[in-house]
């Protein structure tokens, strides 16, 4: 939309308007701008920049800017803008500039010559530079501004997972304020973590990934490029999520850069791995690109007898069809065999005393020859993307992914015994176990559609999202138990026969769930003013048979609507406050069941809000951001498993919290995260009176963490670089809702506090020897002083924390 003169046609429209963190004409700044209206694309680049410009609506009325796309100083951008437009700038008094006709040469500017650095480059999907993303996509689904987006966001950027040697998205997220990774402890077969007290939904590349109740893809973070951590609810442009928040991964993309990297590990539990990396042109004309990833690894665990092998390989292409046309494949296949280090350990050895002694959190306290964890996870799709014209984008997302799991493990302890907890562990040290039986297949297609509108109204600009997706799940899933032999804590038999082990179906359904969903987003920039408007429509089918019911069948129609709105202001001091307000709704898997009857339903899907007040702060010409937010949540209609393992709602909860964050470059040589979270949760309804205004489980008040690392570039320590990292998590006390009788009453939930800490050094052996150059070495050690500690008990099991694990690693790029 072109924007129309007033009457007076000569009457100069003044616009001061300042962007955080930029001041000065001289400083560069990172620009990704369309060709779109030219006043609109001005406005923008002044308010980045921070600089007054005046503009003559006559001289810009119709007319179009070109890309702006690079790392400029403001008036090569604003140069850059005019190409091609007859126009070019003049500067004024007290640093004023304002437009003329090209043939005007008075108080004309001199001709400059713009450079773009590799900077330039970043965007939402791609590399970003050190400890600091300056764009990203996860709250909005556009490229956009981190320091203008109005929500709590953290984004682990590639350089610090590989700083911190990073192996799951537990550890990518670990440093993060308002998570809790690993919360169950160690354990190698899924991601286990809560942000803002409830368990996220993981996403790669904009899409949701399919999640089972145990079957998790556990996403190989070597294939990554960043891991960025949404807070709070999402509803309105994802649809299905919760209100805690999400986590979106960004893969790993071919380049037209040729680049390769192998990287040999070894460490302690005989950690044996090898990661690989390769990408580059396919044709000399750079039309078609590759990129190809991996790793492959055989070790131990924490757990004696206990393995954790995975192949994991990522292929990806791009075609770049035209100028405005790309599409990029992506695939990823992992193979994991492995088991559950987490072991569900008892109470009484653990937490509470017993005559035969304590346990042994390496003692493997199941049975390795009856055990196993076998997934399968692949997943196939595409990233299109097209320029329809100067204002409208077209995207398109899409993948099918399936997960295969079969898994066979034992409870050490648990909810059989007769008499509570206190009976798991006889005075000899015999105890009481359980066999569980798990086989679950989530076949899982996802697709969104959107188009994208970069205009402006008169003095607002816009950028305006319309989309459609749709999401189908099919999902098989059978839990057996059964009480299993006994073992015994100090001395754990092996071989055992598990042939007359009685098995109760506690799960057994198949369940296809379709959604619908249709959204619009408008965010509005007035001045320094930030506004944003969203909205989605979703409508849910969900049908189940519960075959541990007697076939029981159960249709749900299900629809939702979702909203969010957040107002920024950016001063030009660096500070940029907010308030924003949003929705979320997901679906809840199983159902309740009636094995007598012969009756089940699907649950009711659970709703969400929030509002949240923020503050983001990035000092001018700086590389580091601050950010501070408090928020009150609120969720309905929550699922919680009970004493006997079957699953119930909870009327509401509610989650209050202050979290703080400092992450970027402080210099060119010292990168840093810092957080301090403090979270107020309890369930504020709730069947059981005795569980009123109890904290969520797995959510403690206080947690902090701080990670800094520094790279020697001059002097006799050239080429080493250095890390080390505190995290201290608060004590929780969980008491699993349902507990009955005296098996509650016997139960001990409480966790105590703890603080690791983690260290990291690493030397360029090209600093060593010209001929070396592109090796690298570097040892990693998390839990560096070996500290034993439960990560949590929930009121019948505990879980052992992360040991400590020492990497050393060898690299070559070239």
């Amino acid at each position: 939309m072109s924007f129309r003169p007033a009457p007076f046609r000569h009457t100069l429209l003044a616009m001061t308007v300042a962007m955080a963190g930029h001041i000065g004409l001289a400083q560069a700044d990172a620009y990704q701008l369309p060709a779109g209206p030219l006043s609109s694309t001005l406005n923008q680049i002044a308010s980045q920049a921070g600089i007054t410009l005046s503009i003559d609506p006559a001289l810009t009325a119709g007319k179009r800017s070109a890309p702006v796309n690079g790392d400029f100083d403001a008036i090569d951008a604003l140069n850059q803008a005019l190409r091609g437009t007859g126009l070019q700038l003049q500067g004024g008094g007290s640093g004023a500039y304002s437009l003329a006709p090209a043939d005007q040469e008075a108080m004309a500017l001199p001709d400059v010559t713009v450079t773009a650095t590799g900077q330039a480059s970043e965007s939402a999907w791609g590399p970003a530079n050190g400890y600091l993303a300056n764009r990203v996509a996860v709250g909005t689904k556009t490229d956009t501004p981190l320091l203008e987006t109005p929500r709590s966001i953290s984004v682990a950027t590639r350089e610090q997972l590989r700083d911190r040697k990073v192996q799951n998205l537990d550890d990518a997220v670990r440093y993060m304020p308002g998570v809790v990774a690993s919360s169950y402890g160690s354990d190698s077969r899924a991601d286990w973590m809560k942000i803002r007290g409830f368990e996220p939904i993981q996403m790669l590349d904009g899409l949701p990934l399919p999640k089972g109740s145990y079957a998790m893809p556990k996403l190989e973070t070597w294939n990554l490029e960043r891991v960025a951590i949404l807070r709070g609810p999402a509803s309105s442009v994802y649809g299905q999520t919760p209100p805690g928040g999400l986590v979106d991964a960004v893969s790993l993309r071919p380049q037209d850069e040729s680049r390769h990297e192998v990287e040999v590990q070894v460490g302690n539990y005989n950690h044996k791995q090898i990661n690989f990396d390769s990408t580059g042109r396919i044709d000399d004309e750079g039309r078609f690109l590759y990129r190809i990833s991996g790793m492959g690894r055989d070790s131990g665990t924490v757990v004696e007898h206990m393995d954790d092998q995975r192949f994991n390989l990522a292929p990806s292409l791009t075609w770049n069809i035209g100028d405005e046309t790309k599409l990029t494949f992506l695939s990823q296949f992992n193979r994991d065999d492995t088991g559950g280090t987490s072991q569900f350990l008892p109470l009484q050895g653990t937490k509470l005393s017993t005559p035969a002694g304590k346990v042994d959190y390496n003692k493997n306290l199941g049975d390795p020859d009856w055990e196993f964890y076998d997934k399968t996870f692949y997943a196939l799709g595409y990233a299109f993307e097209h320029r329809i014209n100067d204002v409208w984008q077209f995207r398109q997302n899409l993948r099918y992914s399936k997960l295969e799991l079969d898994n066979q493990i034992i409870t050490a302890g648990g909810m059989h015994w007769p008499n509570g907890p206190h009976e798991a562990v006889s005075p000899d040290g015999t105890v009481a176990r359980g066999a569980n039986v798990y086989d679950e297949n989530v076949r899982h297609f996802a697709v969104d559609n959107n188009f994208q509108a970069d205009f402006n109204t008169g003095v607002i600009g816009h950028t305006l999202l319309l989309g459609l997706d749709y999401q189908r799940v099919n999902t098989d899933y059978r839990w057996l138990y059964g009480s299993a032999p006994s073992s015994n804590i100090i001395n754990p038999v092996y071989g055992q026969d598990f042939s007359g082990v009685t098995y109760w179906r506690l799960q057994d359904y198949n369940q296809k769930r379709r959604n619908t969903g249709l959204y619009v987003q408008d965010q509005l920039s007035l001045d320094a003013w930030r506004l944003t408007l969203g909205g989605r429509w979703d409508r849910l089918d969900t049908d189940s048979v519960f075959y541990n019911a007697n076939d029981a069948k159960d249709h749900r129609r299900d629809s939702q609507f979702s909203g969010n709105a957040a107002l920024s202001y950016v001063f030009d001091s660096g500070f940029t406050p907010y308030i924003s307000y949003a929705e979320s709704f997901q679906a809840e898997a199983g159902g309740m069941t009636d094995t007598v009857a012969g009756t089940g339903e699907a649950f009711q899907p659970s709703t969400g809000k929030q509002y949240e007040l923020g503050i983001k702060y990035q000092p001018p010409g700086s590389d580091i951001l601050f950010t501070a937010a408090v928020y009150d949540l609120k969720r309905q209609n929550i699922i919680s498993t009970n004493t006997l393992g079957a699953s119930e709602p909870v009327s509401e909860v509610q989650v209050r919290g202050f979290e703080l964050e400092a992450t970027g470059n402080v210099t060119e040589n010292l990168s840093l995260t810092a957080s301090y979270t403090y979270t107020n949760s309890k369930m504020t309804k709730v069947g059981d009176p005795r569980d009123k205004n109890r904290a969520l489980p797995l959510t403690p008040e206080h947690q902090a963490s701080l990670w800094a690392n520094y790279d020697f570039s001059v002097g006799p320590l050239a080429g080493f670089g250095v890390g080390f990292g505190a995290r201290f998590v608060g004590s929780t006390d969980n008491v699993a809702v349902g507990q009955i009788g005296n098996i509650r009453d016997l139960s001990d939930g409480h966790s105590s506090a703890y603080t690791v800490y983690d260290a990291a050094v690493r030397y360029d052996l090209g600093k060593l020897d010209a001929s070396l150059r592109g090796a690298s070495i570097a040892l990693n050690a998390e839990n560096l002083f070996d500290k034993e500690y439960l990560a949590t008990c929930d009121g019948f099991y505990c879980y052992a924390g992360d040991p400590r694990r020492v990497t050393a690693s060898l690299g070559y790029k070239w």
